[in-house]
Formats: structure tokens, sequence, C-alpha cells
């Protein structure tokens, strides 16, 4: 019976490198982290960058072997690209400038410039564009398994931030967008099986493309209140999207029309302070925020930004609306040079462009700052006193209506560990990847990207399979199977477990044998702590009545007779697995 497509190696606790840690390190914020070092899995270098030990290596193989099959399963091509990338092919994309300082370059002793790859579209189009011919040759998907660096600001929460990663990336390339949105579909359902078969509870999100760019994009997230990313999901739909995308429906504040008039609020100028000052709700407040714009019509202006007083702005919204590459706040000085003042400022007469919400757009009776000190504006009437552009600005909350069904929105934490692209031209057409079409003229590839974080993974399963005694491994990712604890060191133990430990393997599971002279307690603690799915316990009070215990991590183990001790554990390991076996 065959339990995974790579080779369990028989190995001896004393003869491994498992240096298990008794104490949570003081630098580790999350679970898996924790979890990680103390288990022996990984080592820290610097600053995210990471040493896998040999249990950590063999979790990462597992999570690459699953991804490599489904990968050339749906049609993928592995290949290897080089980590160093010229500045020539980054400069050609127009991404050399605007990717920012996670972009780590550097020159080499001819002076020559070039970076590490963050990612790799460059070097895949410069590829392809010397290969493509014809359209006979399309579509293609080709992919890798390789290490990445990002030169993250604020590296953290070990494998799930870190600067230094594994990552499948691939990429695909079609004579037309129809092709593209099909193989797209594809990848879409190639992840959905990884992911399934790695055991993760996830969802599919619509998503903002990012620096990578295109027009299409889901990312997937594993479910886990330590995650990063806010995702807001639908209670009645399948409707699921990133914050930085997701759209939902609020009602209109219910204001009354009436006179545009001034009212004095002293030292009222946070949403809080005016709406008890005036015993409104917040809902009935404008809040304008003032940025500084790099990039774009905008660039080097400063704009008013309005949203309800009980919303909040997504500034990824903002910054696809402004087609801008940057946002800062904007100084005092700023607000003040187009009329407005700090802490009251409102966009009724101020001298910058105005973007308002959606939300805001038939509303009437509002408050908003009055652009002087200690005063605000009653009975705003958005359609009568503010000349704005109105766009999707705010960011979805809790409560809202879904944009496609109307039920109610939700809102849960997750850890992104994958995510697809449908780029189109974006990279094809400065990078040249042209074929000759059907109809012989010269025609430009379209294109998508497909990428899955493989080190990530090991911390996204960690982070939804652990308990208070340490990981909890699924059969399919866990570095052994089984943990075969010998409870001392007399012959009649040593030579049973030695045999049964030979037997196991020869049946296809994966075992480390526990022969170490130390105490029951500790090598009970260290296998809960590693996170082996099934214990095997071998003890000479047990043998004298011809059986050994066997059991699940974290639950109760059963006598079970030595000659049948074989059957029953592969029983059980395939009890775990299911029908993935």
């Amino acid at each position: 019976m065959c339990y995974l497509s790579l080779a369990y190696r028989p190995m001896r606790y004393s003869h491994a490198f498992i240096p298990t840690l008794r104490d949570d390190p003081a630098d580790a914020e999350v679970i898996s982290h924790k979890l990680l070092l103390r288990a022996g899995y990984i080592r820290r270098v610097t600053s995210g960058v990471y040493d896998f030990l040999p249990l950590g290596l063999r979790v990462l193989r597992r999570i690459e072997s699953v991804v490599r099959e489904e990968m050339n399963a749906a049609g993928g091509e592995e290949l290897l690209m080089p980590m160093v990338q010229p500045s020539e092919l980054w400069k050609a994309s127009g991404r050399w400038e605007k990717y920012g300082p996670e972009l780590l370059r550097f020159n080499d002793r001819h002076q020559h410039e070039s970076c590490l790859g963050p990612t790799h579209e460059e070097v895949i189009c410069d590829l392809v564009a010397r290969e493509l011919r014809s359209y006979k040759q399309l579509p293609m998907n080709l992919y890798q398994i390789q290490a990445k660096f990002r030169d993250e600001i604020r590296p953290r929460f070990g494998l799930m931030r870190g600067r230094e990663f594994i990552m499948k990336d691939a990429y695909s390339f079609h004579a037309d967008d129809a092709d593209l949105q099909r193989e797209y579909q594809n990848m879409f359902a190639a992840y959905q099986r990884i992911f399934t078969r790695l055991g993760l509870k996830f969802r599919a999100v619509e998503a903002d493309t990012g620096s990578i760019g295109g027009s299409d994009s889901h990312e997937f997230h594993v479910l886990a209140d330590s995650g990063e990313d806010l995702i807001a999901h639908c209670a009645v739909c399948e409707y699921a999207a990133n914050v930085e995308k997701a759209e939902s429906i609020r009602s209109v504040p219910d204001g009354e029309a009436a006179e545009l008039a001034g009212v004095d609020t002293p030292n009222a100028s946070s949403i809080e302070e005016v709406t008890a000052f005036l015993s409104v709700d917040a809902a009935l407040l404008i809040k304008t925020l003032m940025y500084q714009v790099s990039g774009g019509e905008f660039d080097g202006k400063v704009v008013a930004v309005c949203v309800r007083g009980d919303d909040q702005v997504q500034e990824i919204k903002l910054l696809h609306a402004l087609n801008a590459d940057a946002l800062e706040m904007a100084a005092d000085t700023e607000i003040e040079a187009v009329g407005g003042v700090a802490g009251f400022v409102g966009p009724v007469g101020i001298n910058c462009p105005v973007l308002c919400d959606e939300s805001l757009r038939d509303a009437i009776g509002m408050i908003a700052g009055a652009n002087a000190v200690h005063s605000h504006l009653r009975a705003v009437d958005m359609g009568r006193d503010v000349a704005a552009v109105f766009a999707d600005l705010r960011q979805t909350r809790a409560g809202d209506n879904c944009p496609k069904c109307g039920g109610a929105m939700a809102l849960s934490r997750g850890i992104e560990v994958g995510q697809v692209f449908a780029l189109g031209r974006r990279y094809t057409q400065p990078l040249e990847v042209c074929f000759q079409a059907q109809n012989g003229k010269r025609e430009t590839a379209t294109m998508g990207c497909y990428g899955i974080g493989v080190s990530r993974l090991m911390a996204a399963i960690v982070e939804q399979c652990h308990d208070d005694a340490g990981i909890a491994w699924p059969l399919e990712m866990a570095p052994f199977h089984v943990v075969l604890i010998s409870m001392g060191q007399g012959e009649v133990v040593v030579q049973a477990s030695q045999d049964l430990y030979a037997s196991l393997q020869a049946s296809g599971l994966g075992v480390l044998w526990d022969e170490r002279k130390e105490r029951p307690g500790v090598k009970f603690k260290d296998a809960e702590l590693i996170g082996i799915p099934l214990q095997v316990v071998v003890g000479e009070r047990g043998l004298k009545e011809g059986v050994i215990e066997a059991g699940v991590r974290g639950g109760e183990r059963s006598s079970v007779l030595l000659d049948d001790a074989v059957a029953e554990i592969t029983a059980l390991a395939e009890s775990l697995r299911g029908a993935v076996i």
C-alpha cells in the first residue's frame, strides 16, 4: 500500500537531528512559529531567513510532492529558473523602479545591475519570447518550485512572512484571452485539489492584483485567527473577497434636508468627539481624509477623500480610483494650502479634487468639517454642496449587504497561501512574447501566473493543526506516520521493537523509532510536540501478554496483539487518510 510518492528512510531517534525546546522562544509571536521552532523543524539564521532542519525538510518535501503531482496532472511542465535576474528584464517590464525596496538590487564585480527574484514573470517571458514561434506551440504552462527573496520591511511570524521562502510559481501562455480564461479555471480547480489534499480549511476570494498586475485574480486563504489578511464573505452565497477588493452595500444615511449652516464645535475634531458633542450618529458625519498623491493624473497633488463617519477608507481601492503609485497622509501645511484646517477639514469649498465613497452619493443632512477652527457644517447635501467624483472607497464591514445576493457579510482572518492571476499582455507586450497566428499575422501572447507559498503552507497547516501539546500533522504531511516508543532497554523490548519497526517500514509506513535512553515522560512529550499522527508503545509488561499499545496522537491508545500489530496500525493509518489512500 502506497502512502506517498516519496520513500520514507528508516530513522532511529538517537541518530536523528531533532533539537526540541521545552519553552516557547521569546521572539515567536504566532503558534506555528513557536511550535516549528520548539519541535525542531526550523531555526532562524537572520531576520526572515530560516534553516529547514531534517524534520522540516521532510514536511516541505511532502507539500512539494502534492503540489507537483497536481500541477503535472493539470498539464504543467516543471523547469527551474535562476534566482539572480538581470535588471534589463525588469526595466523592460517597467517594474525596476515600481517594485519598491522589497526588490533586493545589487551590482556584481562588473557593475552589472541584478536583483534576487521575488517572482519570475520577466524571466519566463524572456525565455518564451526566444523560443515561441507559432500558435501551434500554445498553450503552454511552465512551473517551478524554487526559493524567492523579498526584502520585507518587517519580517515576522516565522515562515508566514519571511524574506526568503519557497514558492511554486507557474506561468501559462495562450493565443487568445478565451484560452487564458480556460487555463485560469484549470489552475483554480488544481489549487482547490491541492489545498483539499493538504487537509486545510480554506476559501478562495476575489483579490486585488497588486504589484503583479493583470485583470482578474483570486487568493486562496487558509482560515486562521492568526492570519494577516482580512477577508469578507457572504453568509448566504459564495461571494468572498479580500477587503482590499470586497464590495458591499450600505444604506444611504437618513439625514434631513435643510439649509447649509455652520455650528460651533469647540475642541471637538474627531468623529467620537463630534458625535458626542452634537448627539448624532456617526453615520451622519462625513469623514474627510487628506492625501498627498504620487503617480497618475493627480501626481504631486493633495486630494480630499470622504467616507461616512462610521466607515474606513480602503487605501488599495483609493489607489486604483486615483490610478496612483503611492499615497501619504497630507501634512497640516499642505492641507492649509488648499483651504483646509487640520481637524476640521471638510469637502465643502475645499480647493482640491474631492473623491467620495458611493455610499454618500445621494446623502443629505450630513455633518462635515467647515474648514475653520472649532467649526462644522450641518445639513450638507452631497448633490448640492459638494463637487465630487464617486467611487467604491470604503472597507467592507461585518453586517453590510452582499453585492451579489443581499445577504449579510461577515469578516474572517486568513493566511494567503496561493493566488492566481489573469495577467493578459501586461508582461508579454513589453517583453515581446509574440507568435505567428493561424491567420499568418504576428500576435502577442496573453499570459496567466499562478503562485503557491510552499514554505508558508507548512506554517498554515500548523496554525490549523495543533493543540496544547504541540503539532498535530495530517497523516500525509507528517515527517513520519508512526512514532514507535520503546519503554526500556531490555533485550525483549529492543528485539520486539526492532522487528515491529522493520515490519511497519515494509508495509509502507514511515516510522521514527524512539529507542533513546530517556524517561517515558520525555519520549511522550517529544512525540506529542513533534506531532507524528500515530503512536505505538512497546513495553516489557505488555509483551508478557503478547500485546503492544497503539493509537492516534492526542487520543487513547489501545492494546493490540503483537501478531496483529502491523495490520491494526496500517488500518489505523487508513482511517486517518480515508479515501485518499
